[in-house]
C-alpha cells in the first residue's frame, strides 16, 4: 500500500519553544488514522506544517510519495482540509460560497454536482440558506463540502466535531466513514476525543509535548485483553480474603480501603463478579478502562 503521509524526524521551533520534536508517522493510502493529543501537544503545529502552511525547522514531510518542500502546488491539488473552524461568507447562501470556492480551483460545476455535494454532507434543501442562519454543526457540514468541491484524495480534519451535539457527532462519524468506504478517501482525522478514534480509524499515533507517545493499530492499541479494573465493595476485609483464594488474585494490582485495582481481559469482568456474589460480597461500583484510555485521559487531564 502506498503512503499518502510520511514525516520523518519532523521537528518546528519557535525560537526557544520546540513545538514538535523529532515527529515519525506514516499515514498508507486509505487509511482512516487517528492523530491525538491535549492541548499544547503540536497536533495543528503538525497539520499546519502537512498543508505546507508553515514550514518545519527540520526534517522531512511526503505526501504521495513527494516532497512537500520541492511541489507544494501540486501535491495540494489532491488535499482538502477543515483546520480549527471553517469560514464563510454568512451574508451568502451555501450553494453561493460552494461556487467562490469552485472559482477559485478553476472547476466548472453543473447544478446536478452541487446538489450531489450537498446530498453527501447533508445539507440538501438547505443550500440556498445563508450562511449566517447555520448552526455550528451545519457549517462543520459545509466545511467539509470545501473540502470536497475538487475531489482530493486526502482529507485532513482538525477536531471537525468540536462542539457538535451528540446526534451531529453520529452523522459527522458516518459521513467519514462514507468517503473513505465507498468514495476510497484518505483521511487524517485529529481529535482529543479517543473514542471517536476508536469507532473510525484503523491506526492512530498519540502525541504529547511535541513527541510521539504510543502508535500503531486502534484494535491493538484499544485491545479488550488488557483493562484496568476498578472494583469498590462494601465489605473490604471480607472482599480481600474471598479474592486472595480466588482465580483473581495474581490479577490484582492494588487494594485501597474499599477499592481494589485488576488487570484482565473483559471477558473475566463477568465471571469475577458471579463468584463474589456467591461469596455475598457487596459491589458498589466497578468499571474498566483501556490502559491506553488511561493513560490518555492523565495527559489530558480529564
Amino acid at each position: 500500500m502506498s503512503s499518502a503521509i510520511l514525516l520523518e524526524h519532523v521537528t518546528k521551533n519557535f525560537n526557544d519553544f520546540i513545538a514538535v520534536n523529532a515527529l515519525n508517522f506514516e499515514v498508507k493510502a486509505g487509511d482512516i488514522y487517528g492523530f491525538l493529543g491535549p492541548n499544547g501537544s503540536g497536533k495543528s503545529t503538525t497539520l499546519r506544517m502537512i498543508m505546507a502552511l508553515i514550514k518545519p525547522t527540520s526534517g522531512s514531510i511526503k505526501l504521495f510519495g513527494e516532497s512537500l518542500g520541492e511541489n507544494r502546488s501540486e501535491i495540494m491539488r489532491k488535499v482538502g482540509c477543515i483546520i480549527e473552524k471553517p469560514d464563510f461568507y454568512g451574508y451568502l447562501s451555501a450553494k453561493e460560497n460552494m461556487k467562490l470556492f469552485a472559482r477559485a480551483h478553476l472547476l466548472n460545476y453543473s447544478a446536478a454536482q452541487y446538489d450531489a455535494l450537498f446530498s453527501l454532507v447533508g445539507l440538501k434543501g438547505r443550500e440556498n440558506d445563508k450562511v449566517k442562519t447555520f448552526s455550528h454543526g451545519m457549517k462543520q457540514r459545509l466545511g467539509i463540502a470545501q473540502a470536497l468541491i475538487h475531489d482530493p484524495e486526502l482529507i485532513i480534519l482538525d477536531e471537525p466535531n468540536t462542539g457538535l451535539d451528540p446526534q451531529g457527532i453520529i452523522d459527522l462519524r458516518n459521513l467519514i466513514l462514507t468517503l473513505n468506504k465507498e468514495r476510497g478517501k484518505t483521511i487524517l482525522f485529529s481529535s482529543h476525543i479517543l473514542s471517536e478514534v476508536q469507532e473510525i480509524c484503523s491506526n492512530m499515533v498519540v502525541i504529547n509535548k511535541g513527541k510521539v507517545v504510543v502508535q500503531g493499530g486502534v484494535s491493538e492499541l484499544l485491545s479488550q485483553e488488557n483493562l484496568t479494573v476498578k472494583l469498590e465493595v462494601v465489605n473490604p476485609v471480607e472482599a480481600s480474603v474471598v479474592l486472595q483464594q480466588s482465580n483473581w488474585a495474581g490479577m490484582m494490582e492494588s487494594q485501597d480501603e474499599t477499592l481494589f485495582v485488576f488487570n484482565m481481559g473483559k471477558a473475566e469482568i463477568p465471571a469475577m463478579i458471579d463468584y463474589l456474589s456467591q461469596h455475598h460480597i457487596g459491589i458498589e461500583r466497578i468499571d474498566y478502562r483501556n490502559q491506553l484510555e488511561d493513560y490518555f485521559l492523565k495527559i489530558t487531564n480529564a
